[in-house]
């Protein structure tokens, strides 16, 4: 194997806070048999947990009609007409939600749609939704609209409109979003949407479809978030020593956050099950292990963001050891280390942040209640959203340190990089940081 040919000036210019600087430099042979000595089983584990545990699709079972358990069809408002609201008879009305009759007695101005079905056996079908006017939801003529069928209800309330169709605007959103990734990120931002792909489909062909089937919803986070893992940085970042340098820490912080979560989610006696959402689905699979669920959320959720860290100190201290070449271990990770200082402070505000951007109205309501901090943080919604992102938080800070060090160790046993070119001649670095001069 030819030693790989490297600048003679330091490059030290070339350091900052992105995921990758360049093509990394090949590192010795017997350092790659190491690192495959520990990830060959893993990955190997993986695919094994994966054909074991793969589910082929989600258990059929009859609908409910209650909530998202129903059967819709895709819909378009045809005419609006202004009546009377004092004419219109609210007990005909659809009882959906968005369109629930007003709660004041006051004189108004309905709307009375007229909706057409354009798909499913009824397309063609047309029939009349009365809209409140402090309805949330105002329908207009030509709107595309979301109807939910109940076939055993009368004939002329088996239809209602539910929602409105945003597939347009959402379609269009994410065109926007692959544009401005491609056109930033080249072929890496290319590889980056493949791999988003990837990781979609193993979310909805995999995890959720084995979660339904009964599996343990723990250990199909773990291998679907594994796969996802090795998936997503190896064909964002190449099938180097540095990529599976972040692997590993990846995949130990995600072992230390389940470890965490399962403590603390039985500890705290959270079930899982606190919302319409969840409870409708223990009442679908009543087999399906709530907490198991809430744990297996807390895994999935953390990875995106470990990934990131992960990535971003290994590539620090790569960039450091070919700026400085002479740098031992300890040096690498006090460099390493205070760059990741500056990234936890950052990424542990945007978890906290974003899960308390999703908890918002929960929030709000226990404000408008007059609750007390303690009371809010004692219930169950609030204290599983504590958990999440206190655990997740941890795994995060923990990621940093761990990596860094893995980091400086590989990169610093190798014996093909820049440090074996320095010779005897270059300063060499001692235990306690100080360096001296080869004796002439």
């Amino acid at each position: 194997m030819t030693s790989p040919q490297f600048d003679s000036e330091p490059r030290g210019h070339q350091h900052g806070h992105s995921h990758s600087h360049g093509p990394a430099a090949p590192v010795s042979k017997h350092l790659r048999k190491v690192i495959a000595a520990v990830l060959i089983p893993f990955a190997t584990a993986v695919v094994v947990g994966l054909a074991v545990l793969w589910p082929g699709g989600a258990p059929p079972h009859e609908r409910t009609g209650v909530g998202f358990d129903r059967q819709t069809q895709q819909a378009k408002v045809v005419k609006v007409d202004k009546v009377d609201c004092k004419d219109v008879n609210a007990a005909q009305m659809p009882t959906s939600g968005e369109t629930a009759p007003s709660s004041g007695s006051g004189p108004g101005l309905c709307e009375k749609a007229t909706v057409e079905v354009t798909t499913g056996h009824d397309k063609g079908r047309t029939f009349v939704e009365v809209v409140q006017p402090d309805a949330p939801r105002q329908l207009r003529q030509g709107q595309g609209v979301v109807v939910a069928y109940a076939p055993d209800a009368p004939h002329d309330l088996q239809y209602s409109v539910t929602d409105v169709n945003r597939k347009f605007p959402m379609a269009l959103l994410a065109g926007i979003f692959a544009l401005v990734v491609v056109a930033v990120g080249r072929m890496r931002g290319v590889m980056a949407l493949v791999a988003l792909a990837v990781s979609f489909a193993v979310l909805t062909l995999f995890i959720l479809p084995a979660i339904l089937q009964g599996s343990n919803p723990l250990l199909v986070a773990v291998i679907g978030a594994s796969a996802i893992m090795l998936i997503a940085l190896y064909m964002c970042h190449g099938l180097t020593a540095r990529t599976s340098v972040a692997v590993i820490g990846t995949l130990l912080s995600l072992l230390l956050i389940g470890l965490l979560g399962s403590l603390f989610i039985g500890w705290a006696s959270l079930t899982g099950n606190t919302d319409d959402i969840t409870g409708l689905i223990h009442g679908l699979y009543p087999h399906i292990d709530m907490s198991g669920l809430l744990l297996a959320g807390v895994i999935i959720g953390s990875l995106g963001v470990l990934d990131d860290v992960t990535v971003t100190q290994t590539s620090a201290v790569w960039e450091l050891h070919q700026a400085n070449p002479t740098m031992g271990v300890r040096g690498l990770y006090r460099a390493g280390i205070r760059i990741g200082r500056d990234h936890i402070a950052s990424v542990v505000n945007t978890l906290v942040l974003a899960y308390a951007g999703a908890a918002l109205p929960l929030l709000l309501l226990f404000s408008i209640a007059r609750s007390s901090v303690g009371t809010v943080a004692n219930s169950e919604l609030v204290a599983e959203e504590i958990v999440r992102t206190l655990v997740g938080s941890i795994g995060l800070v923990a990621s940093v340190p761990v990596t860094t060090v893995l980091a400086a160790l590989v990169v610093s046993a190798d014996r093909t990089g820049p440090g074996a070119e320095a010779g005897a001649s270059a300063p060499v670095r001692t235990g306690r940081g100080r360096r001296r001069r080869a004796k002439p």
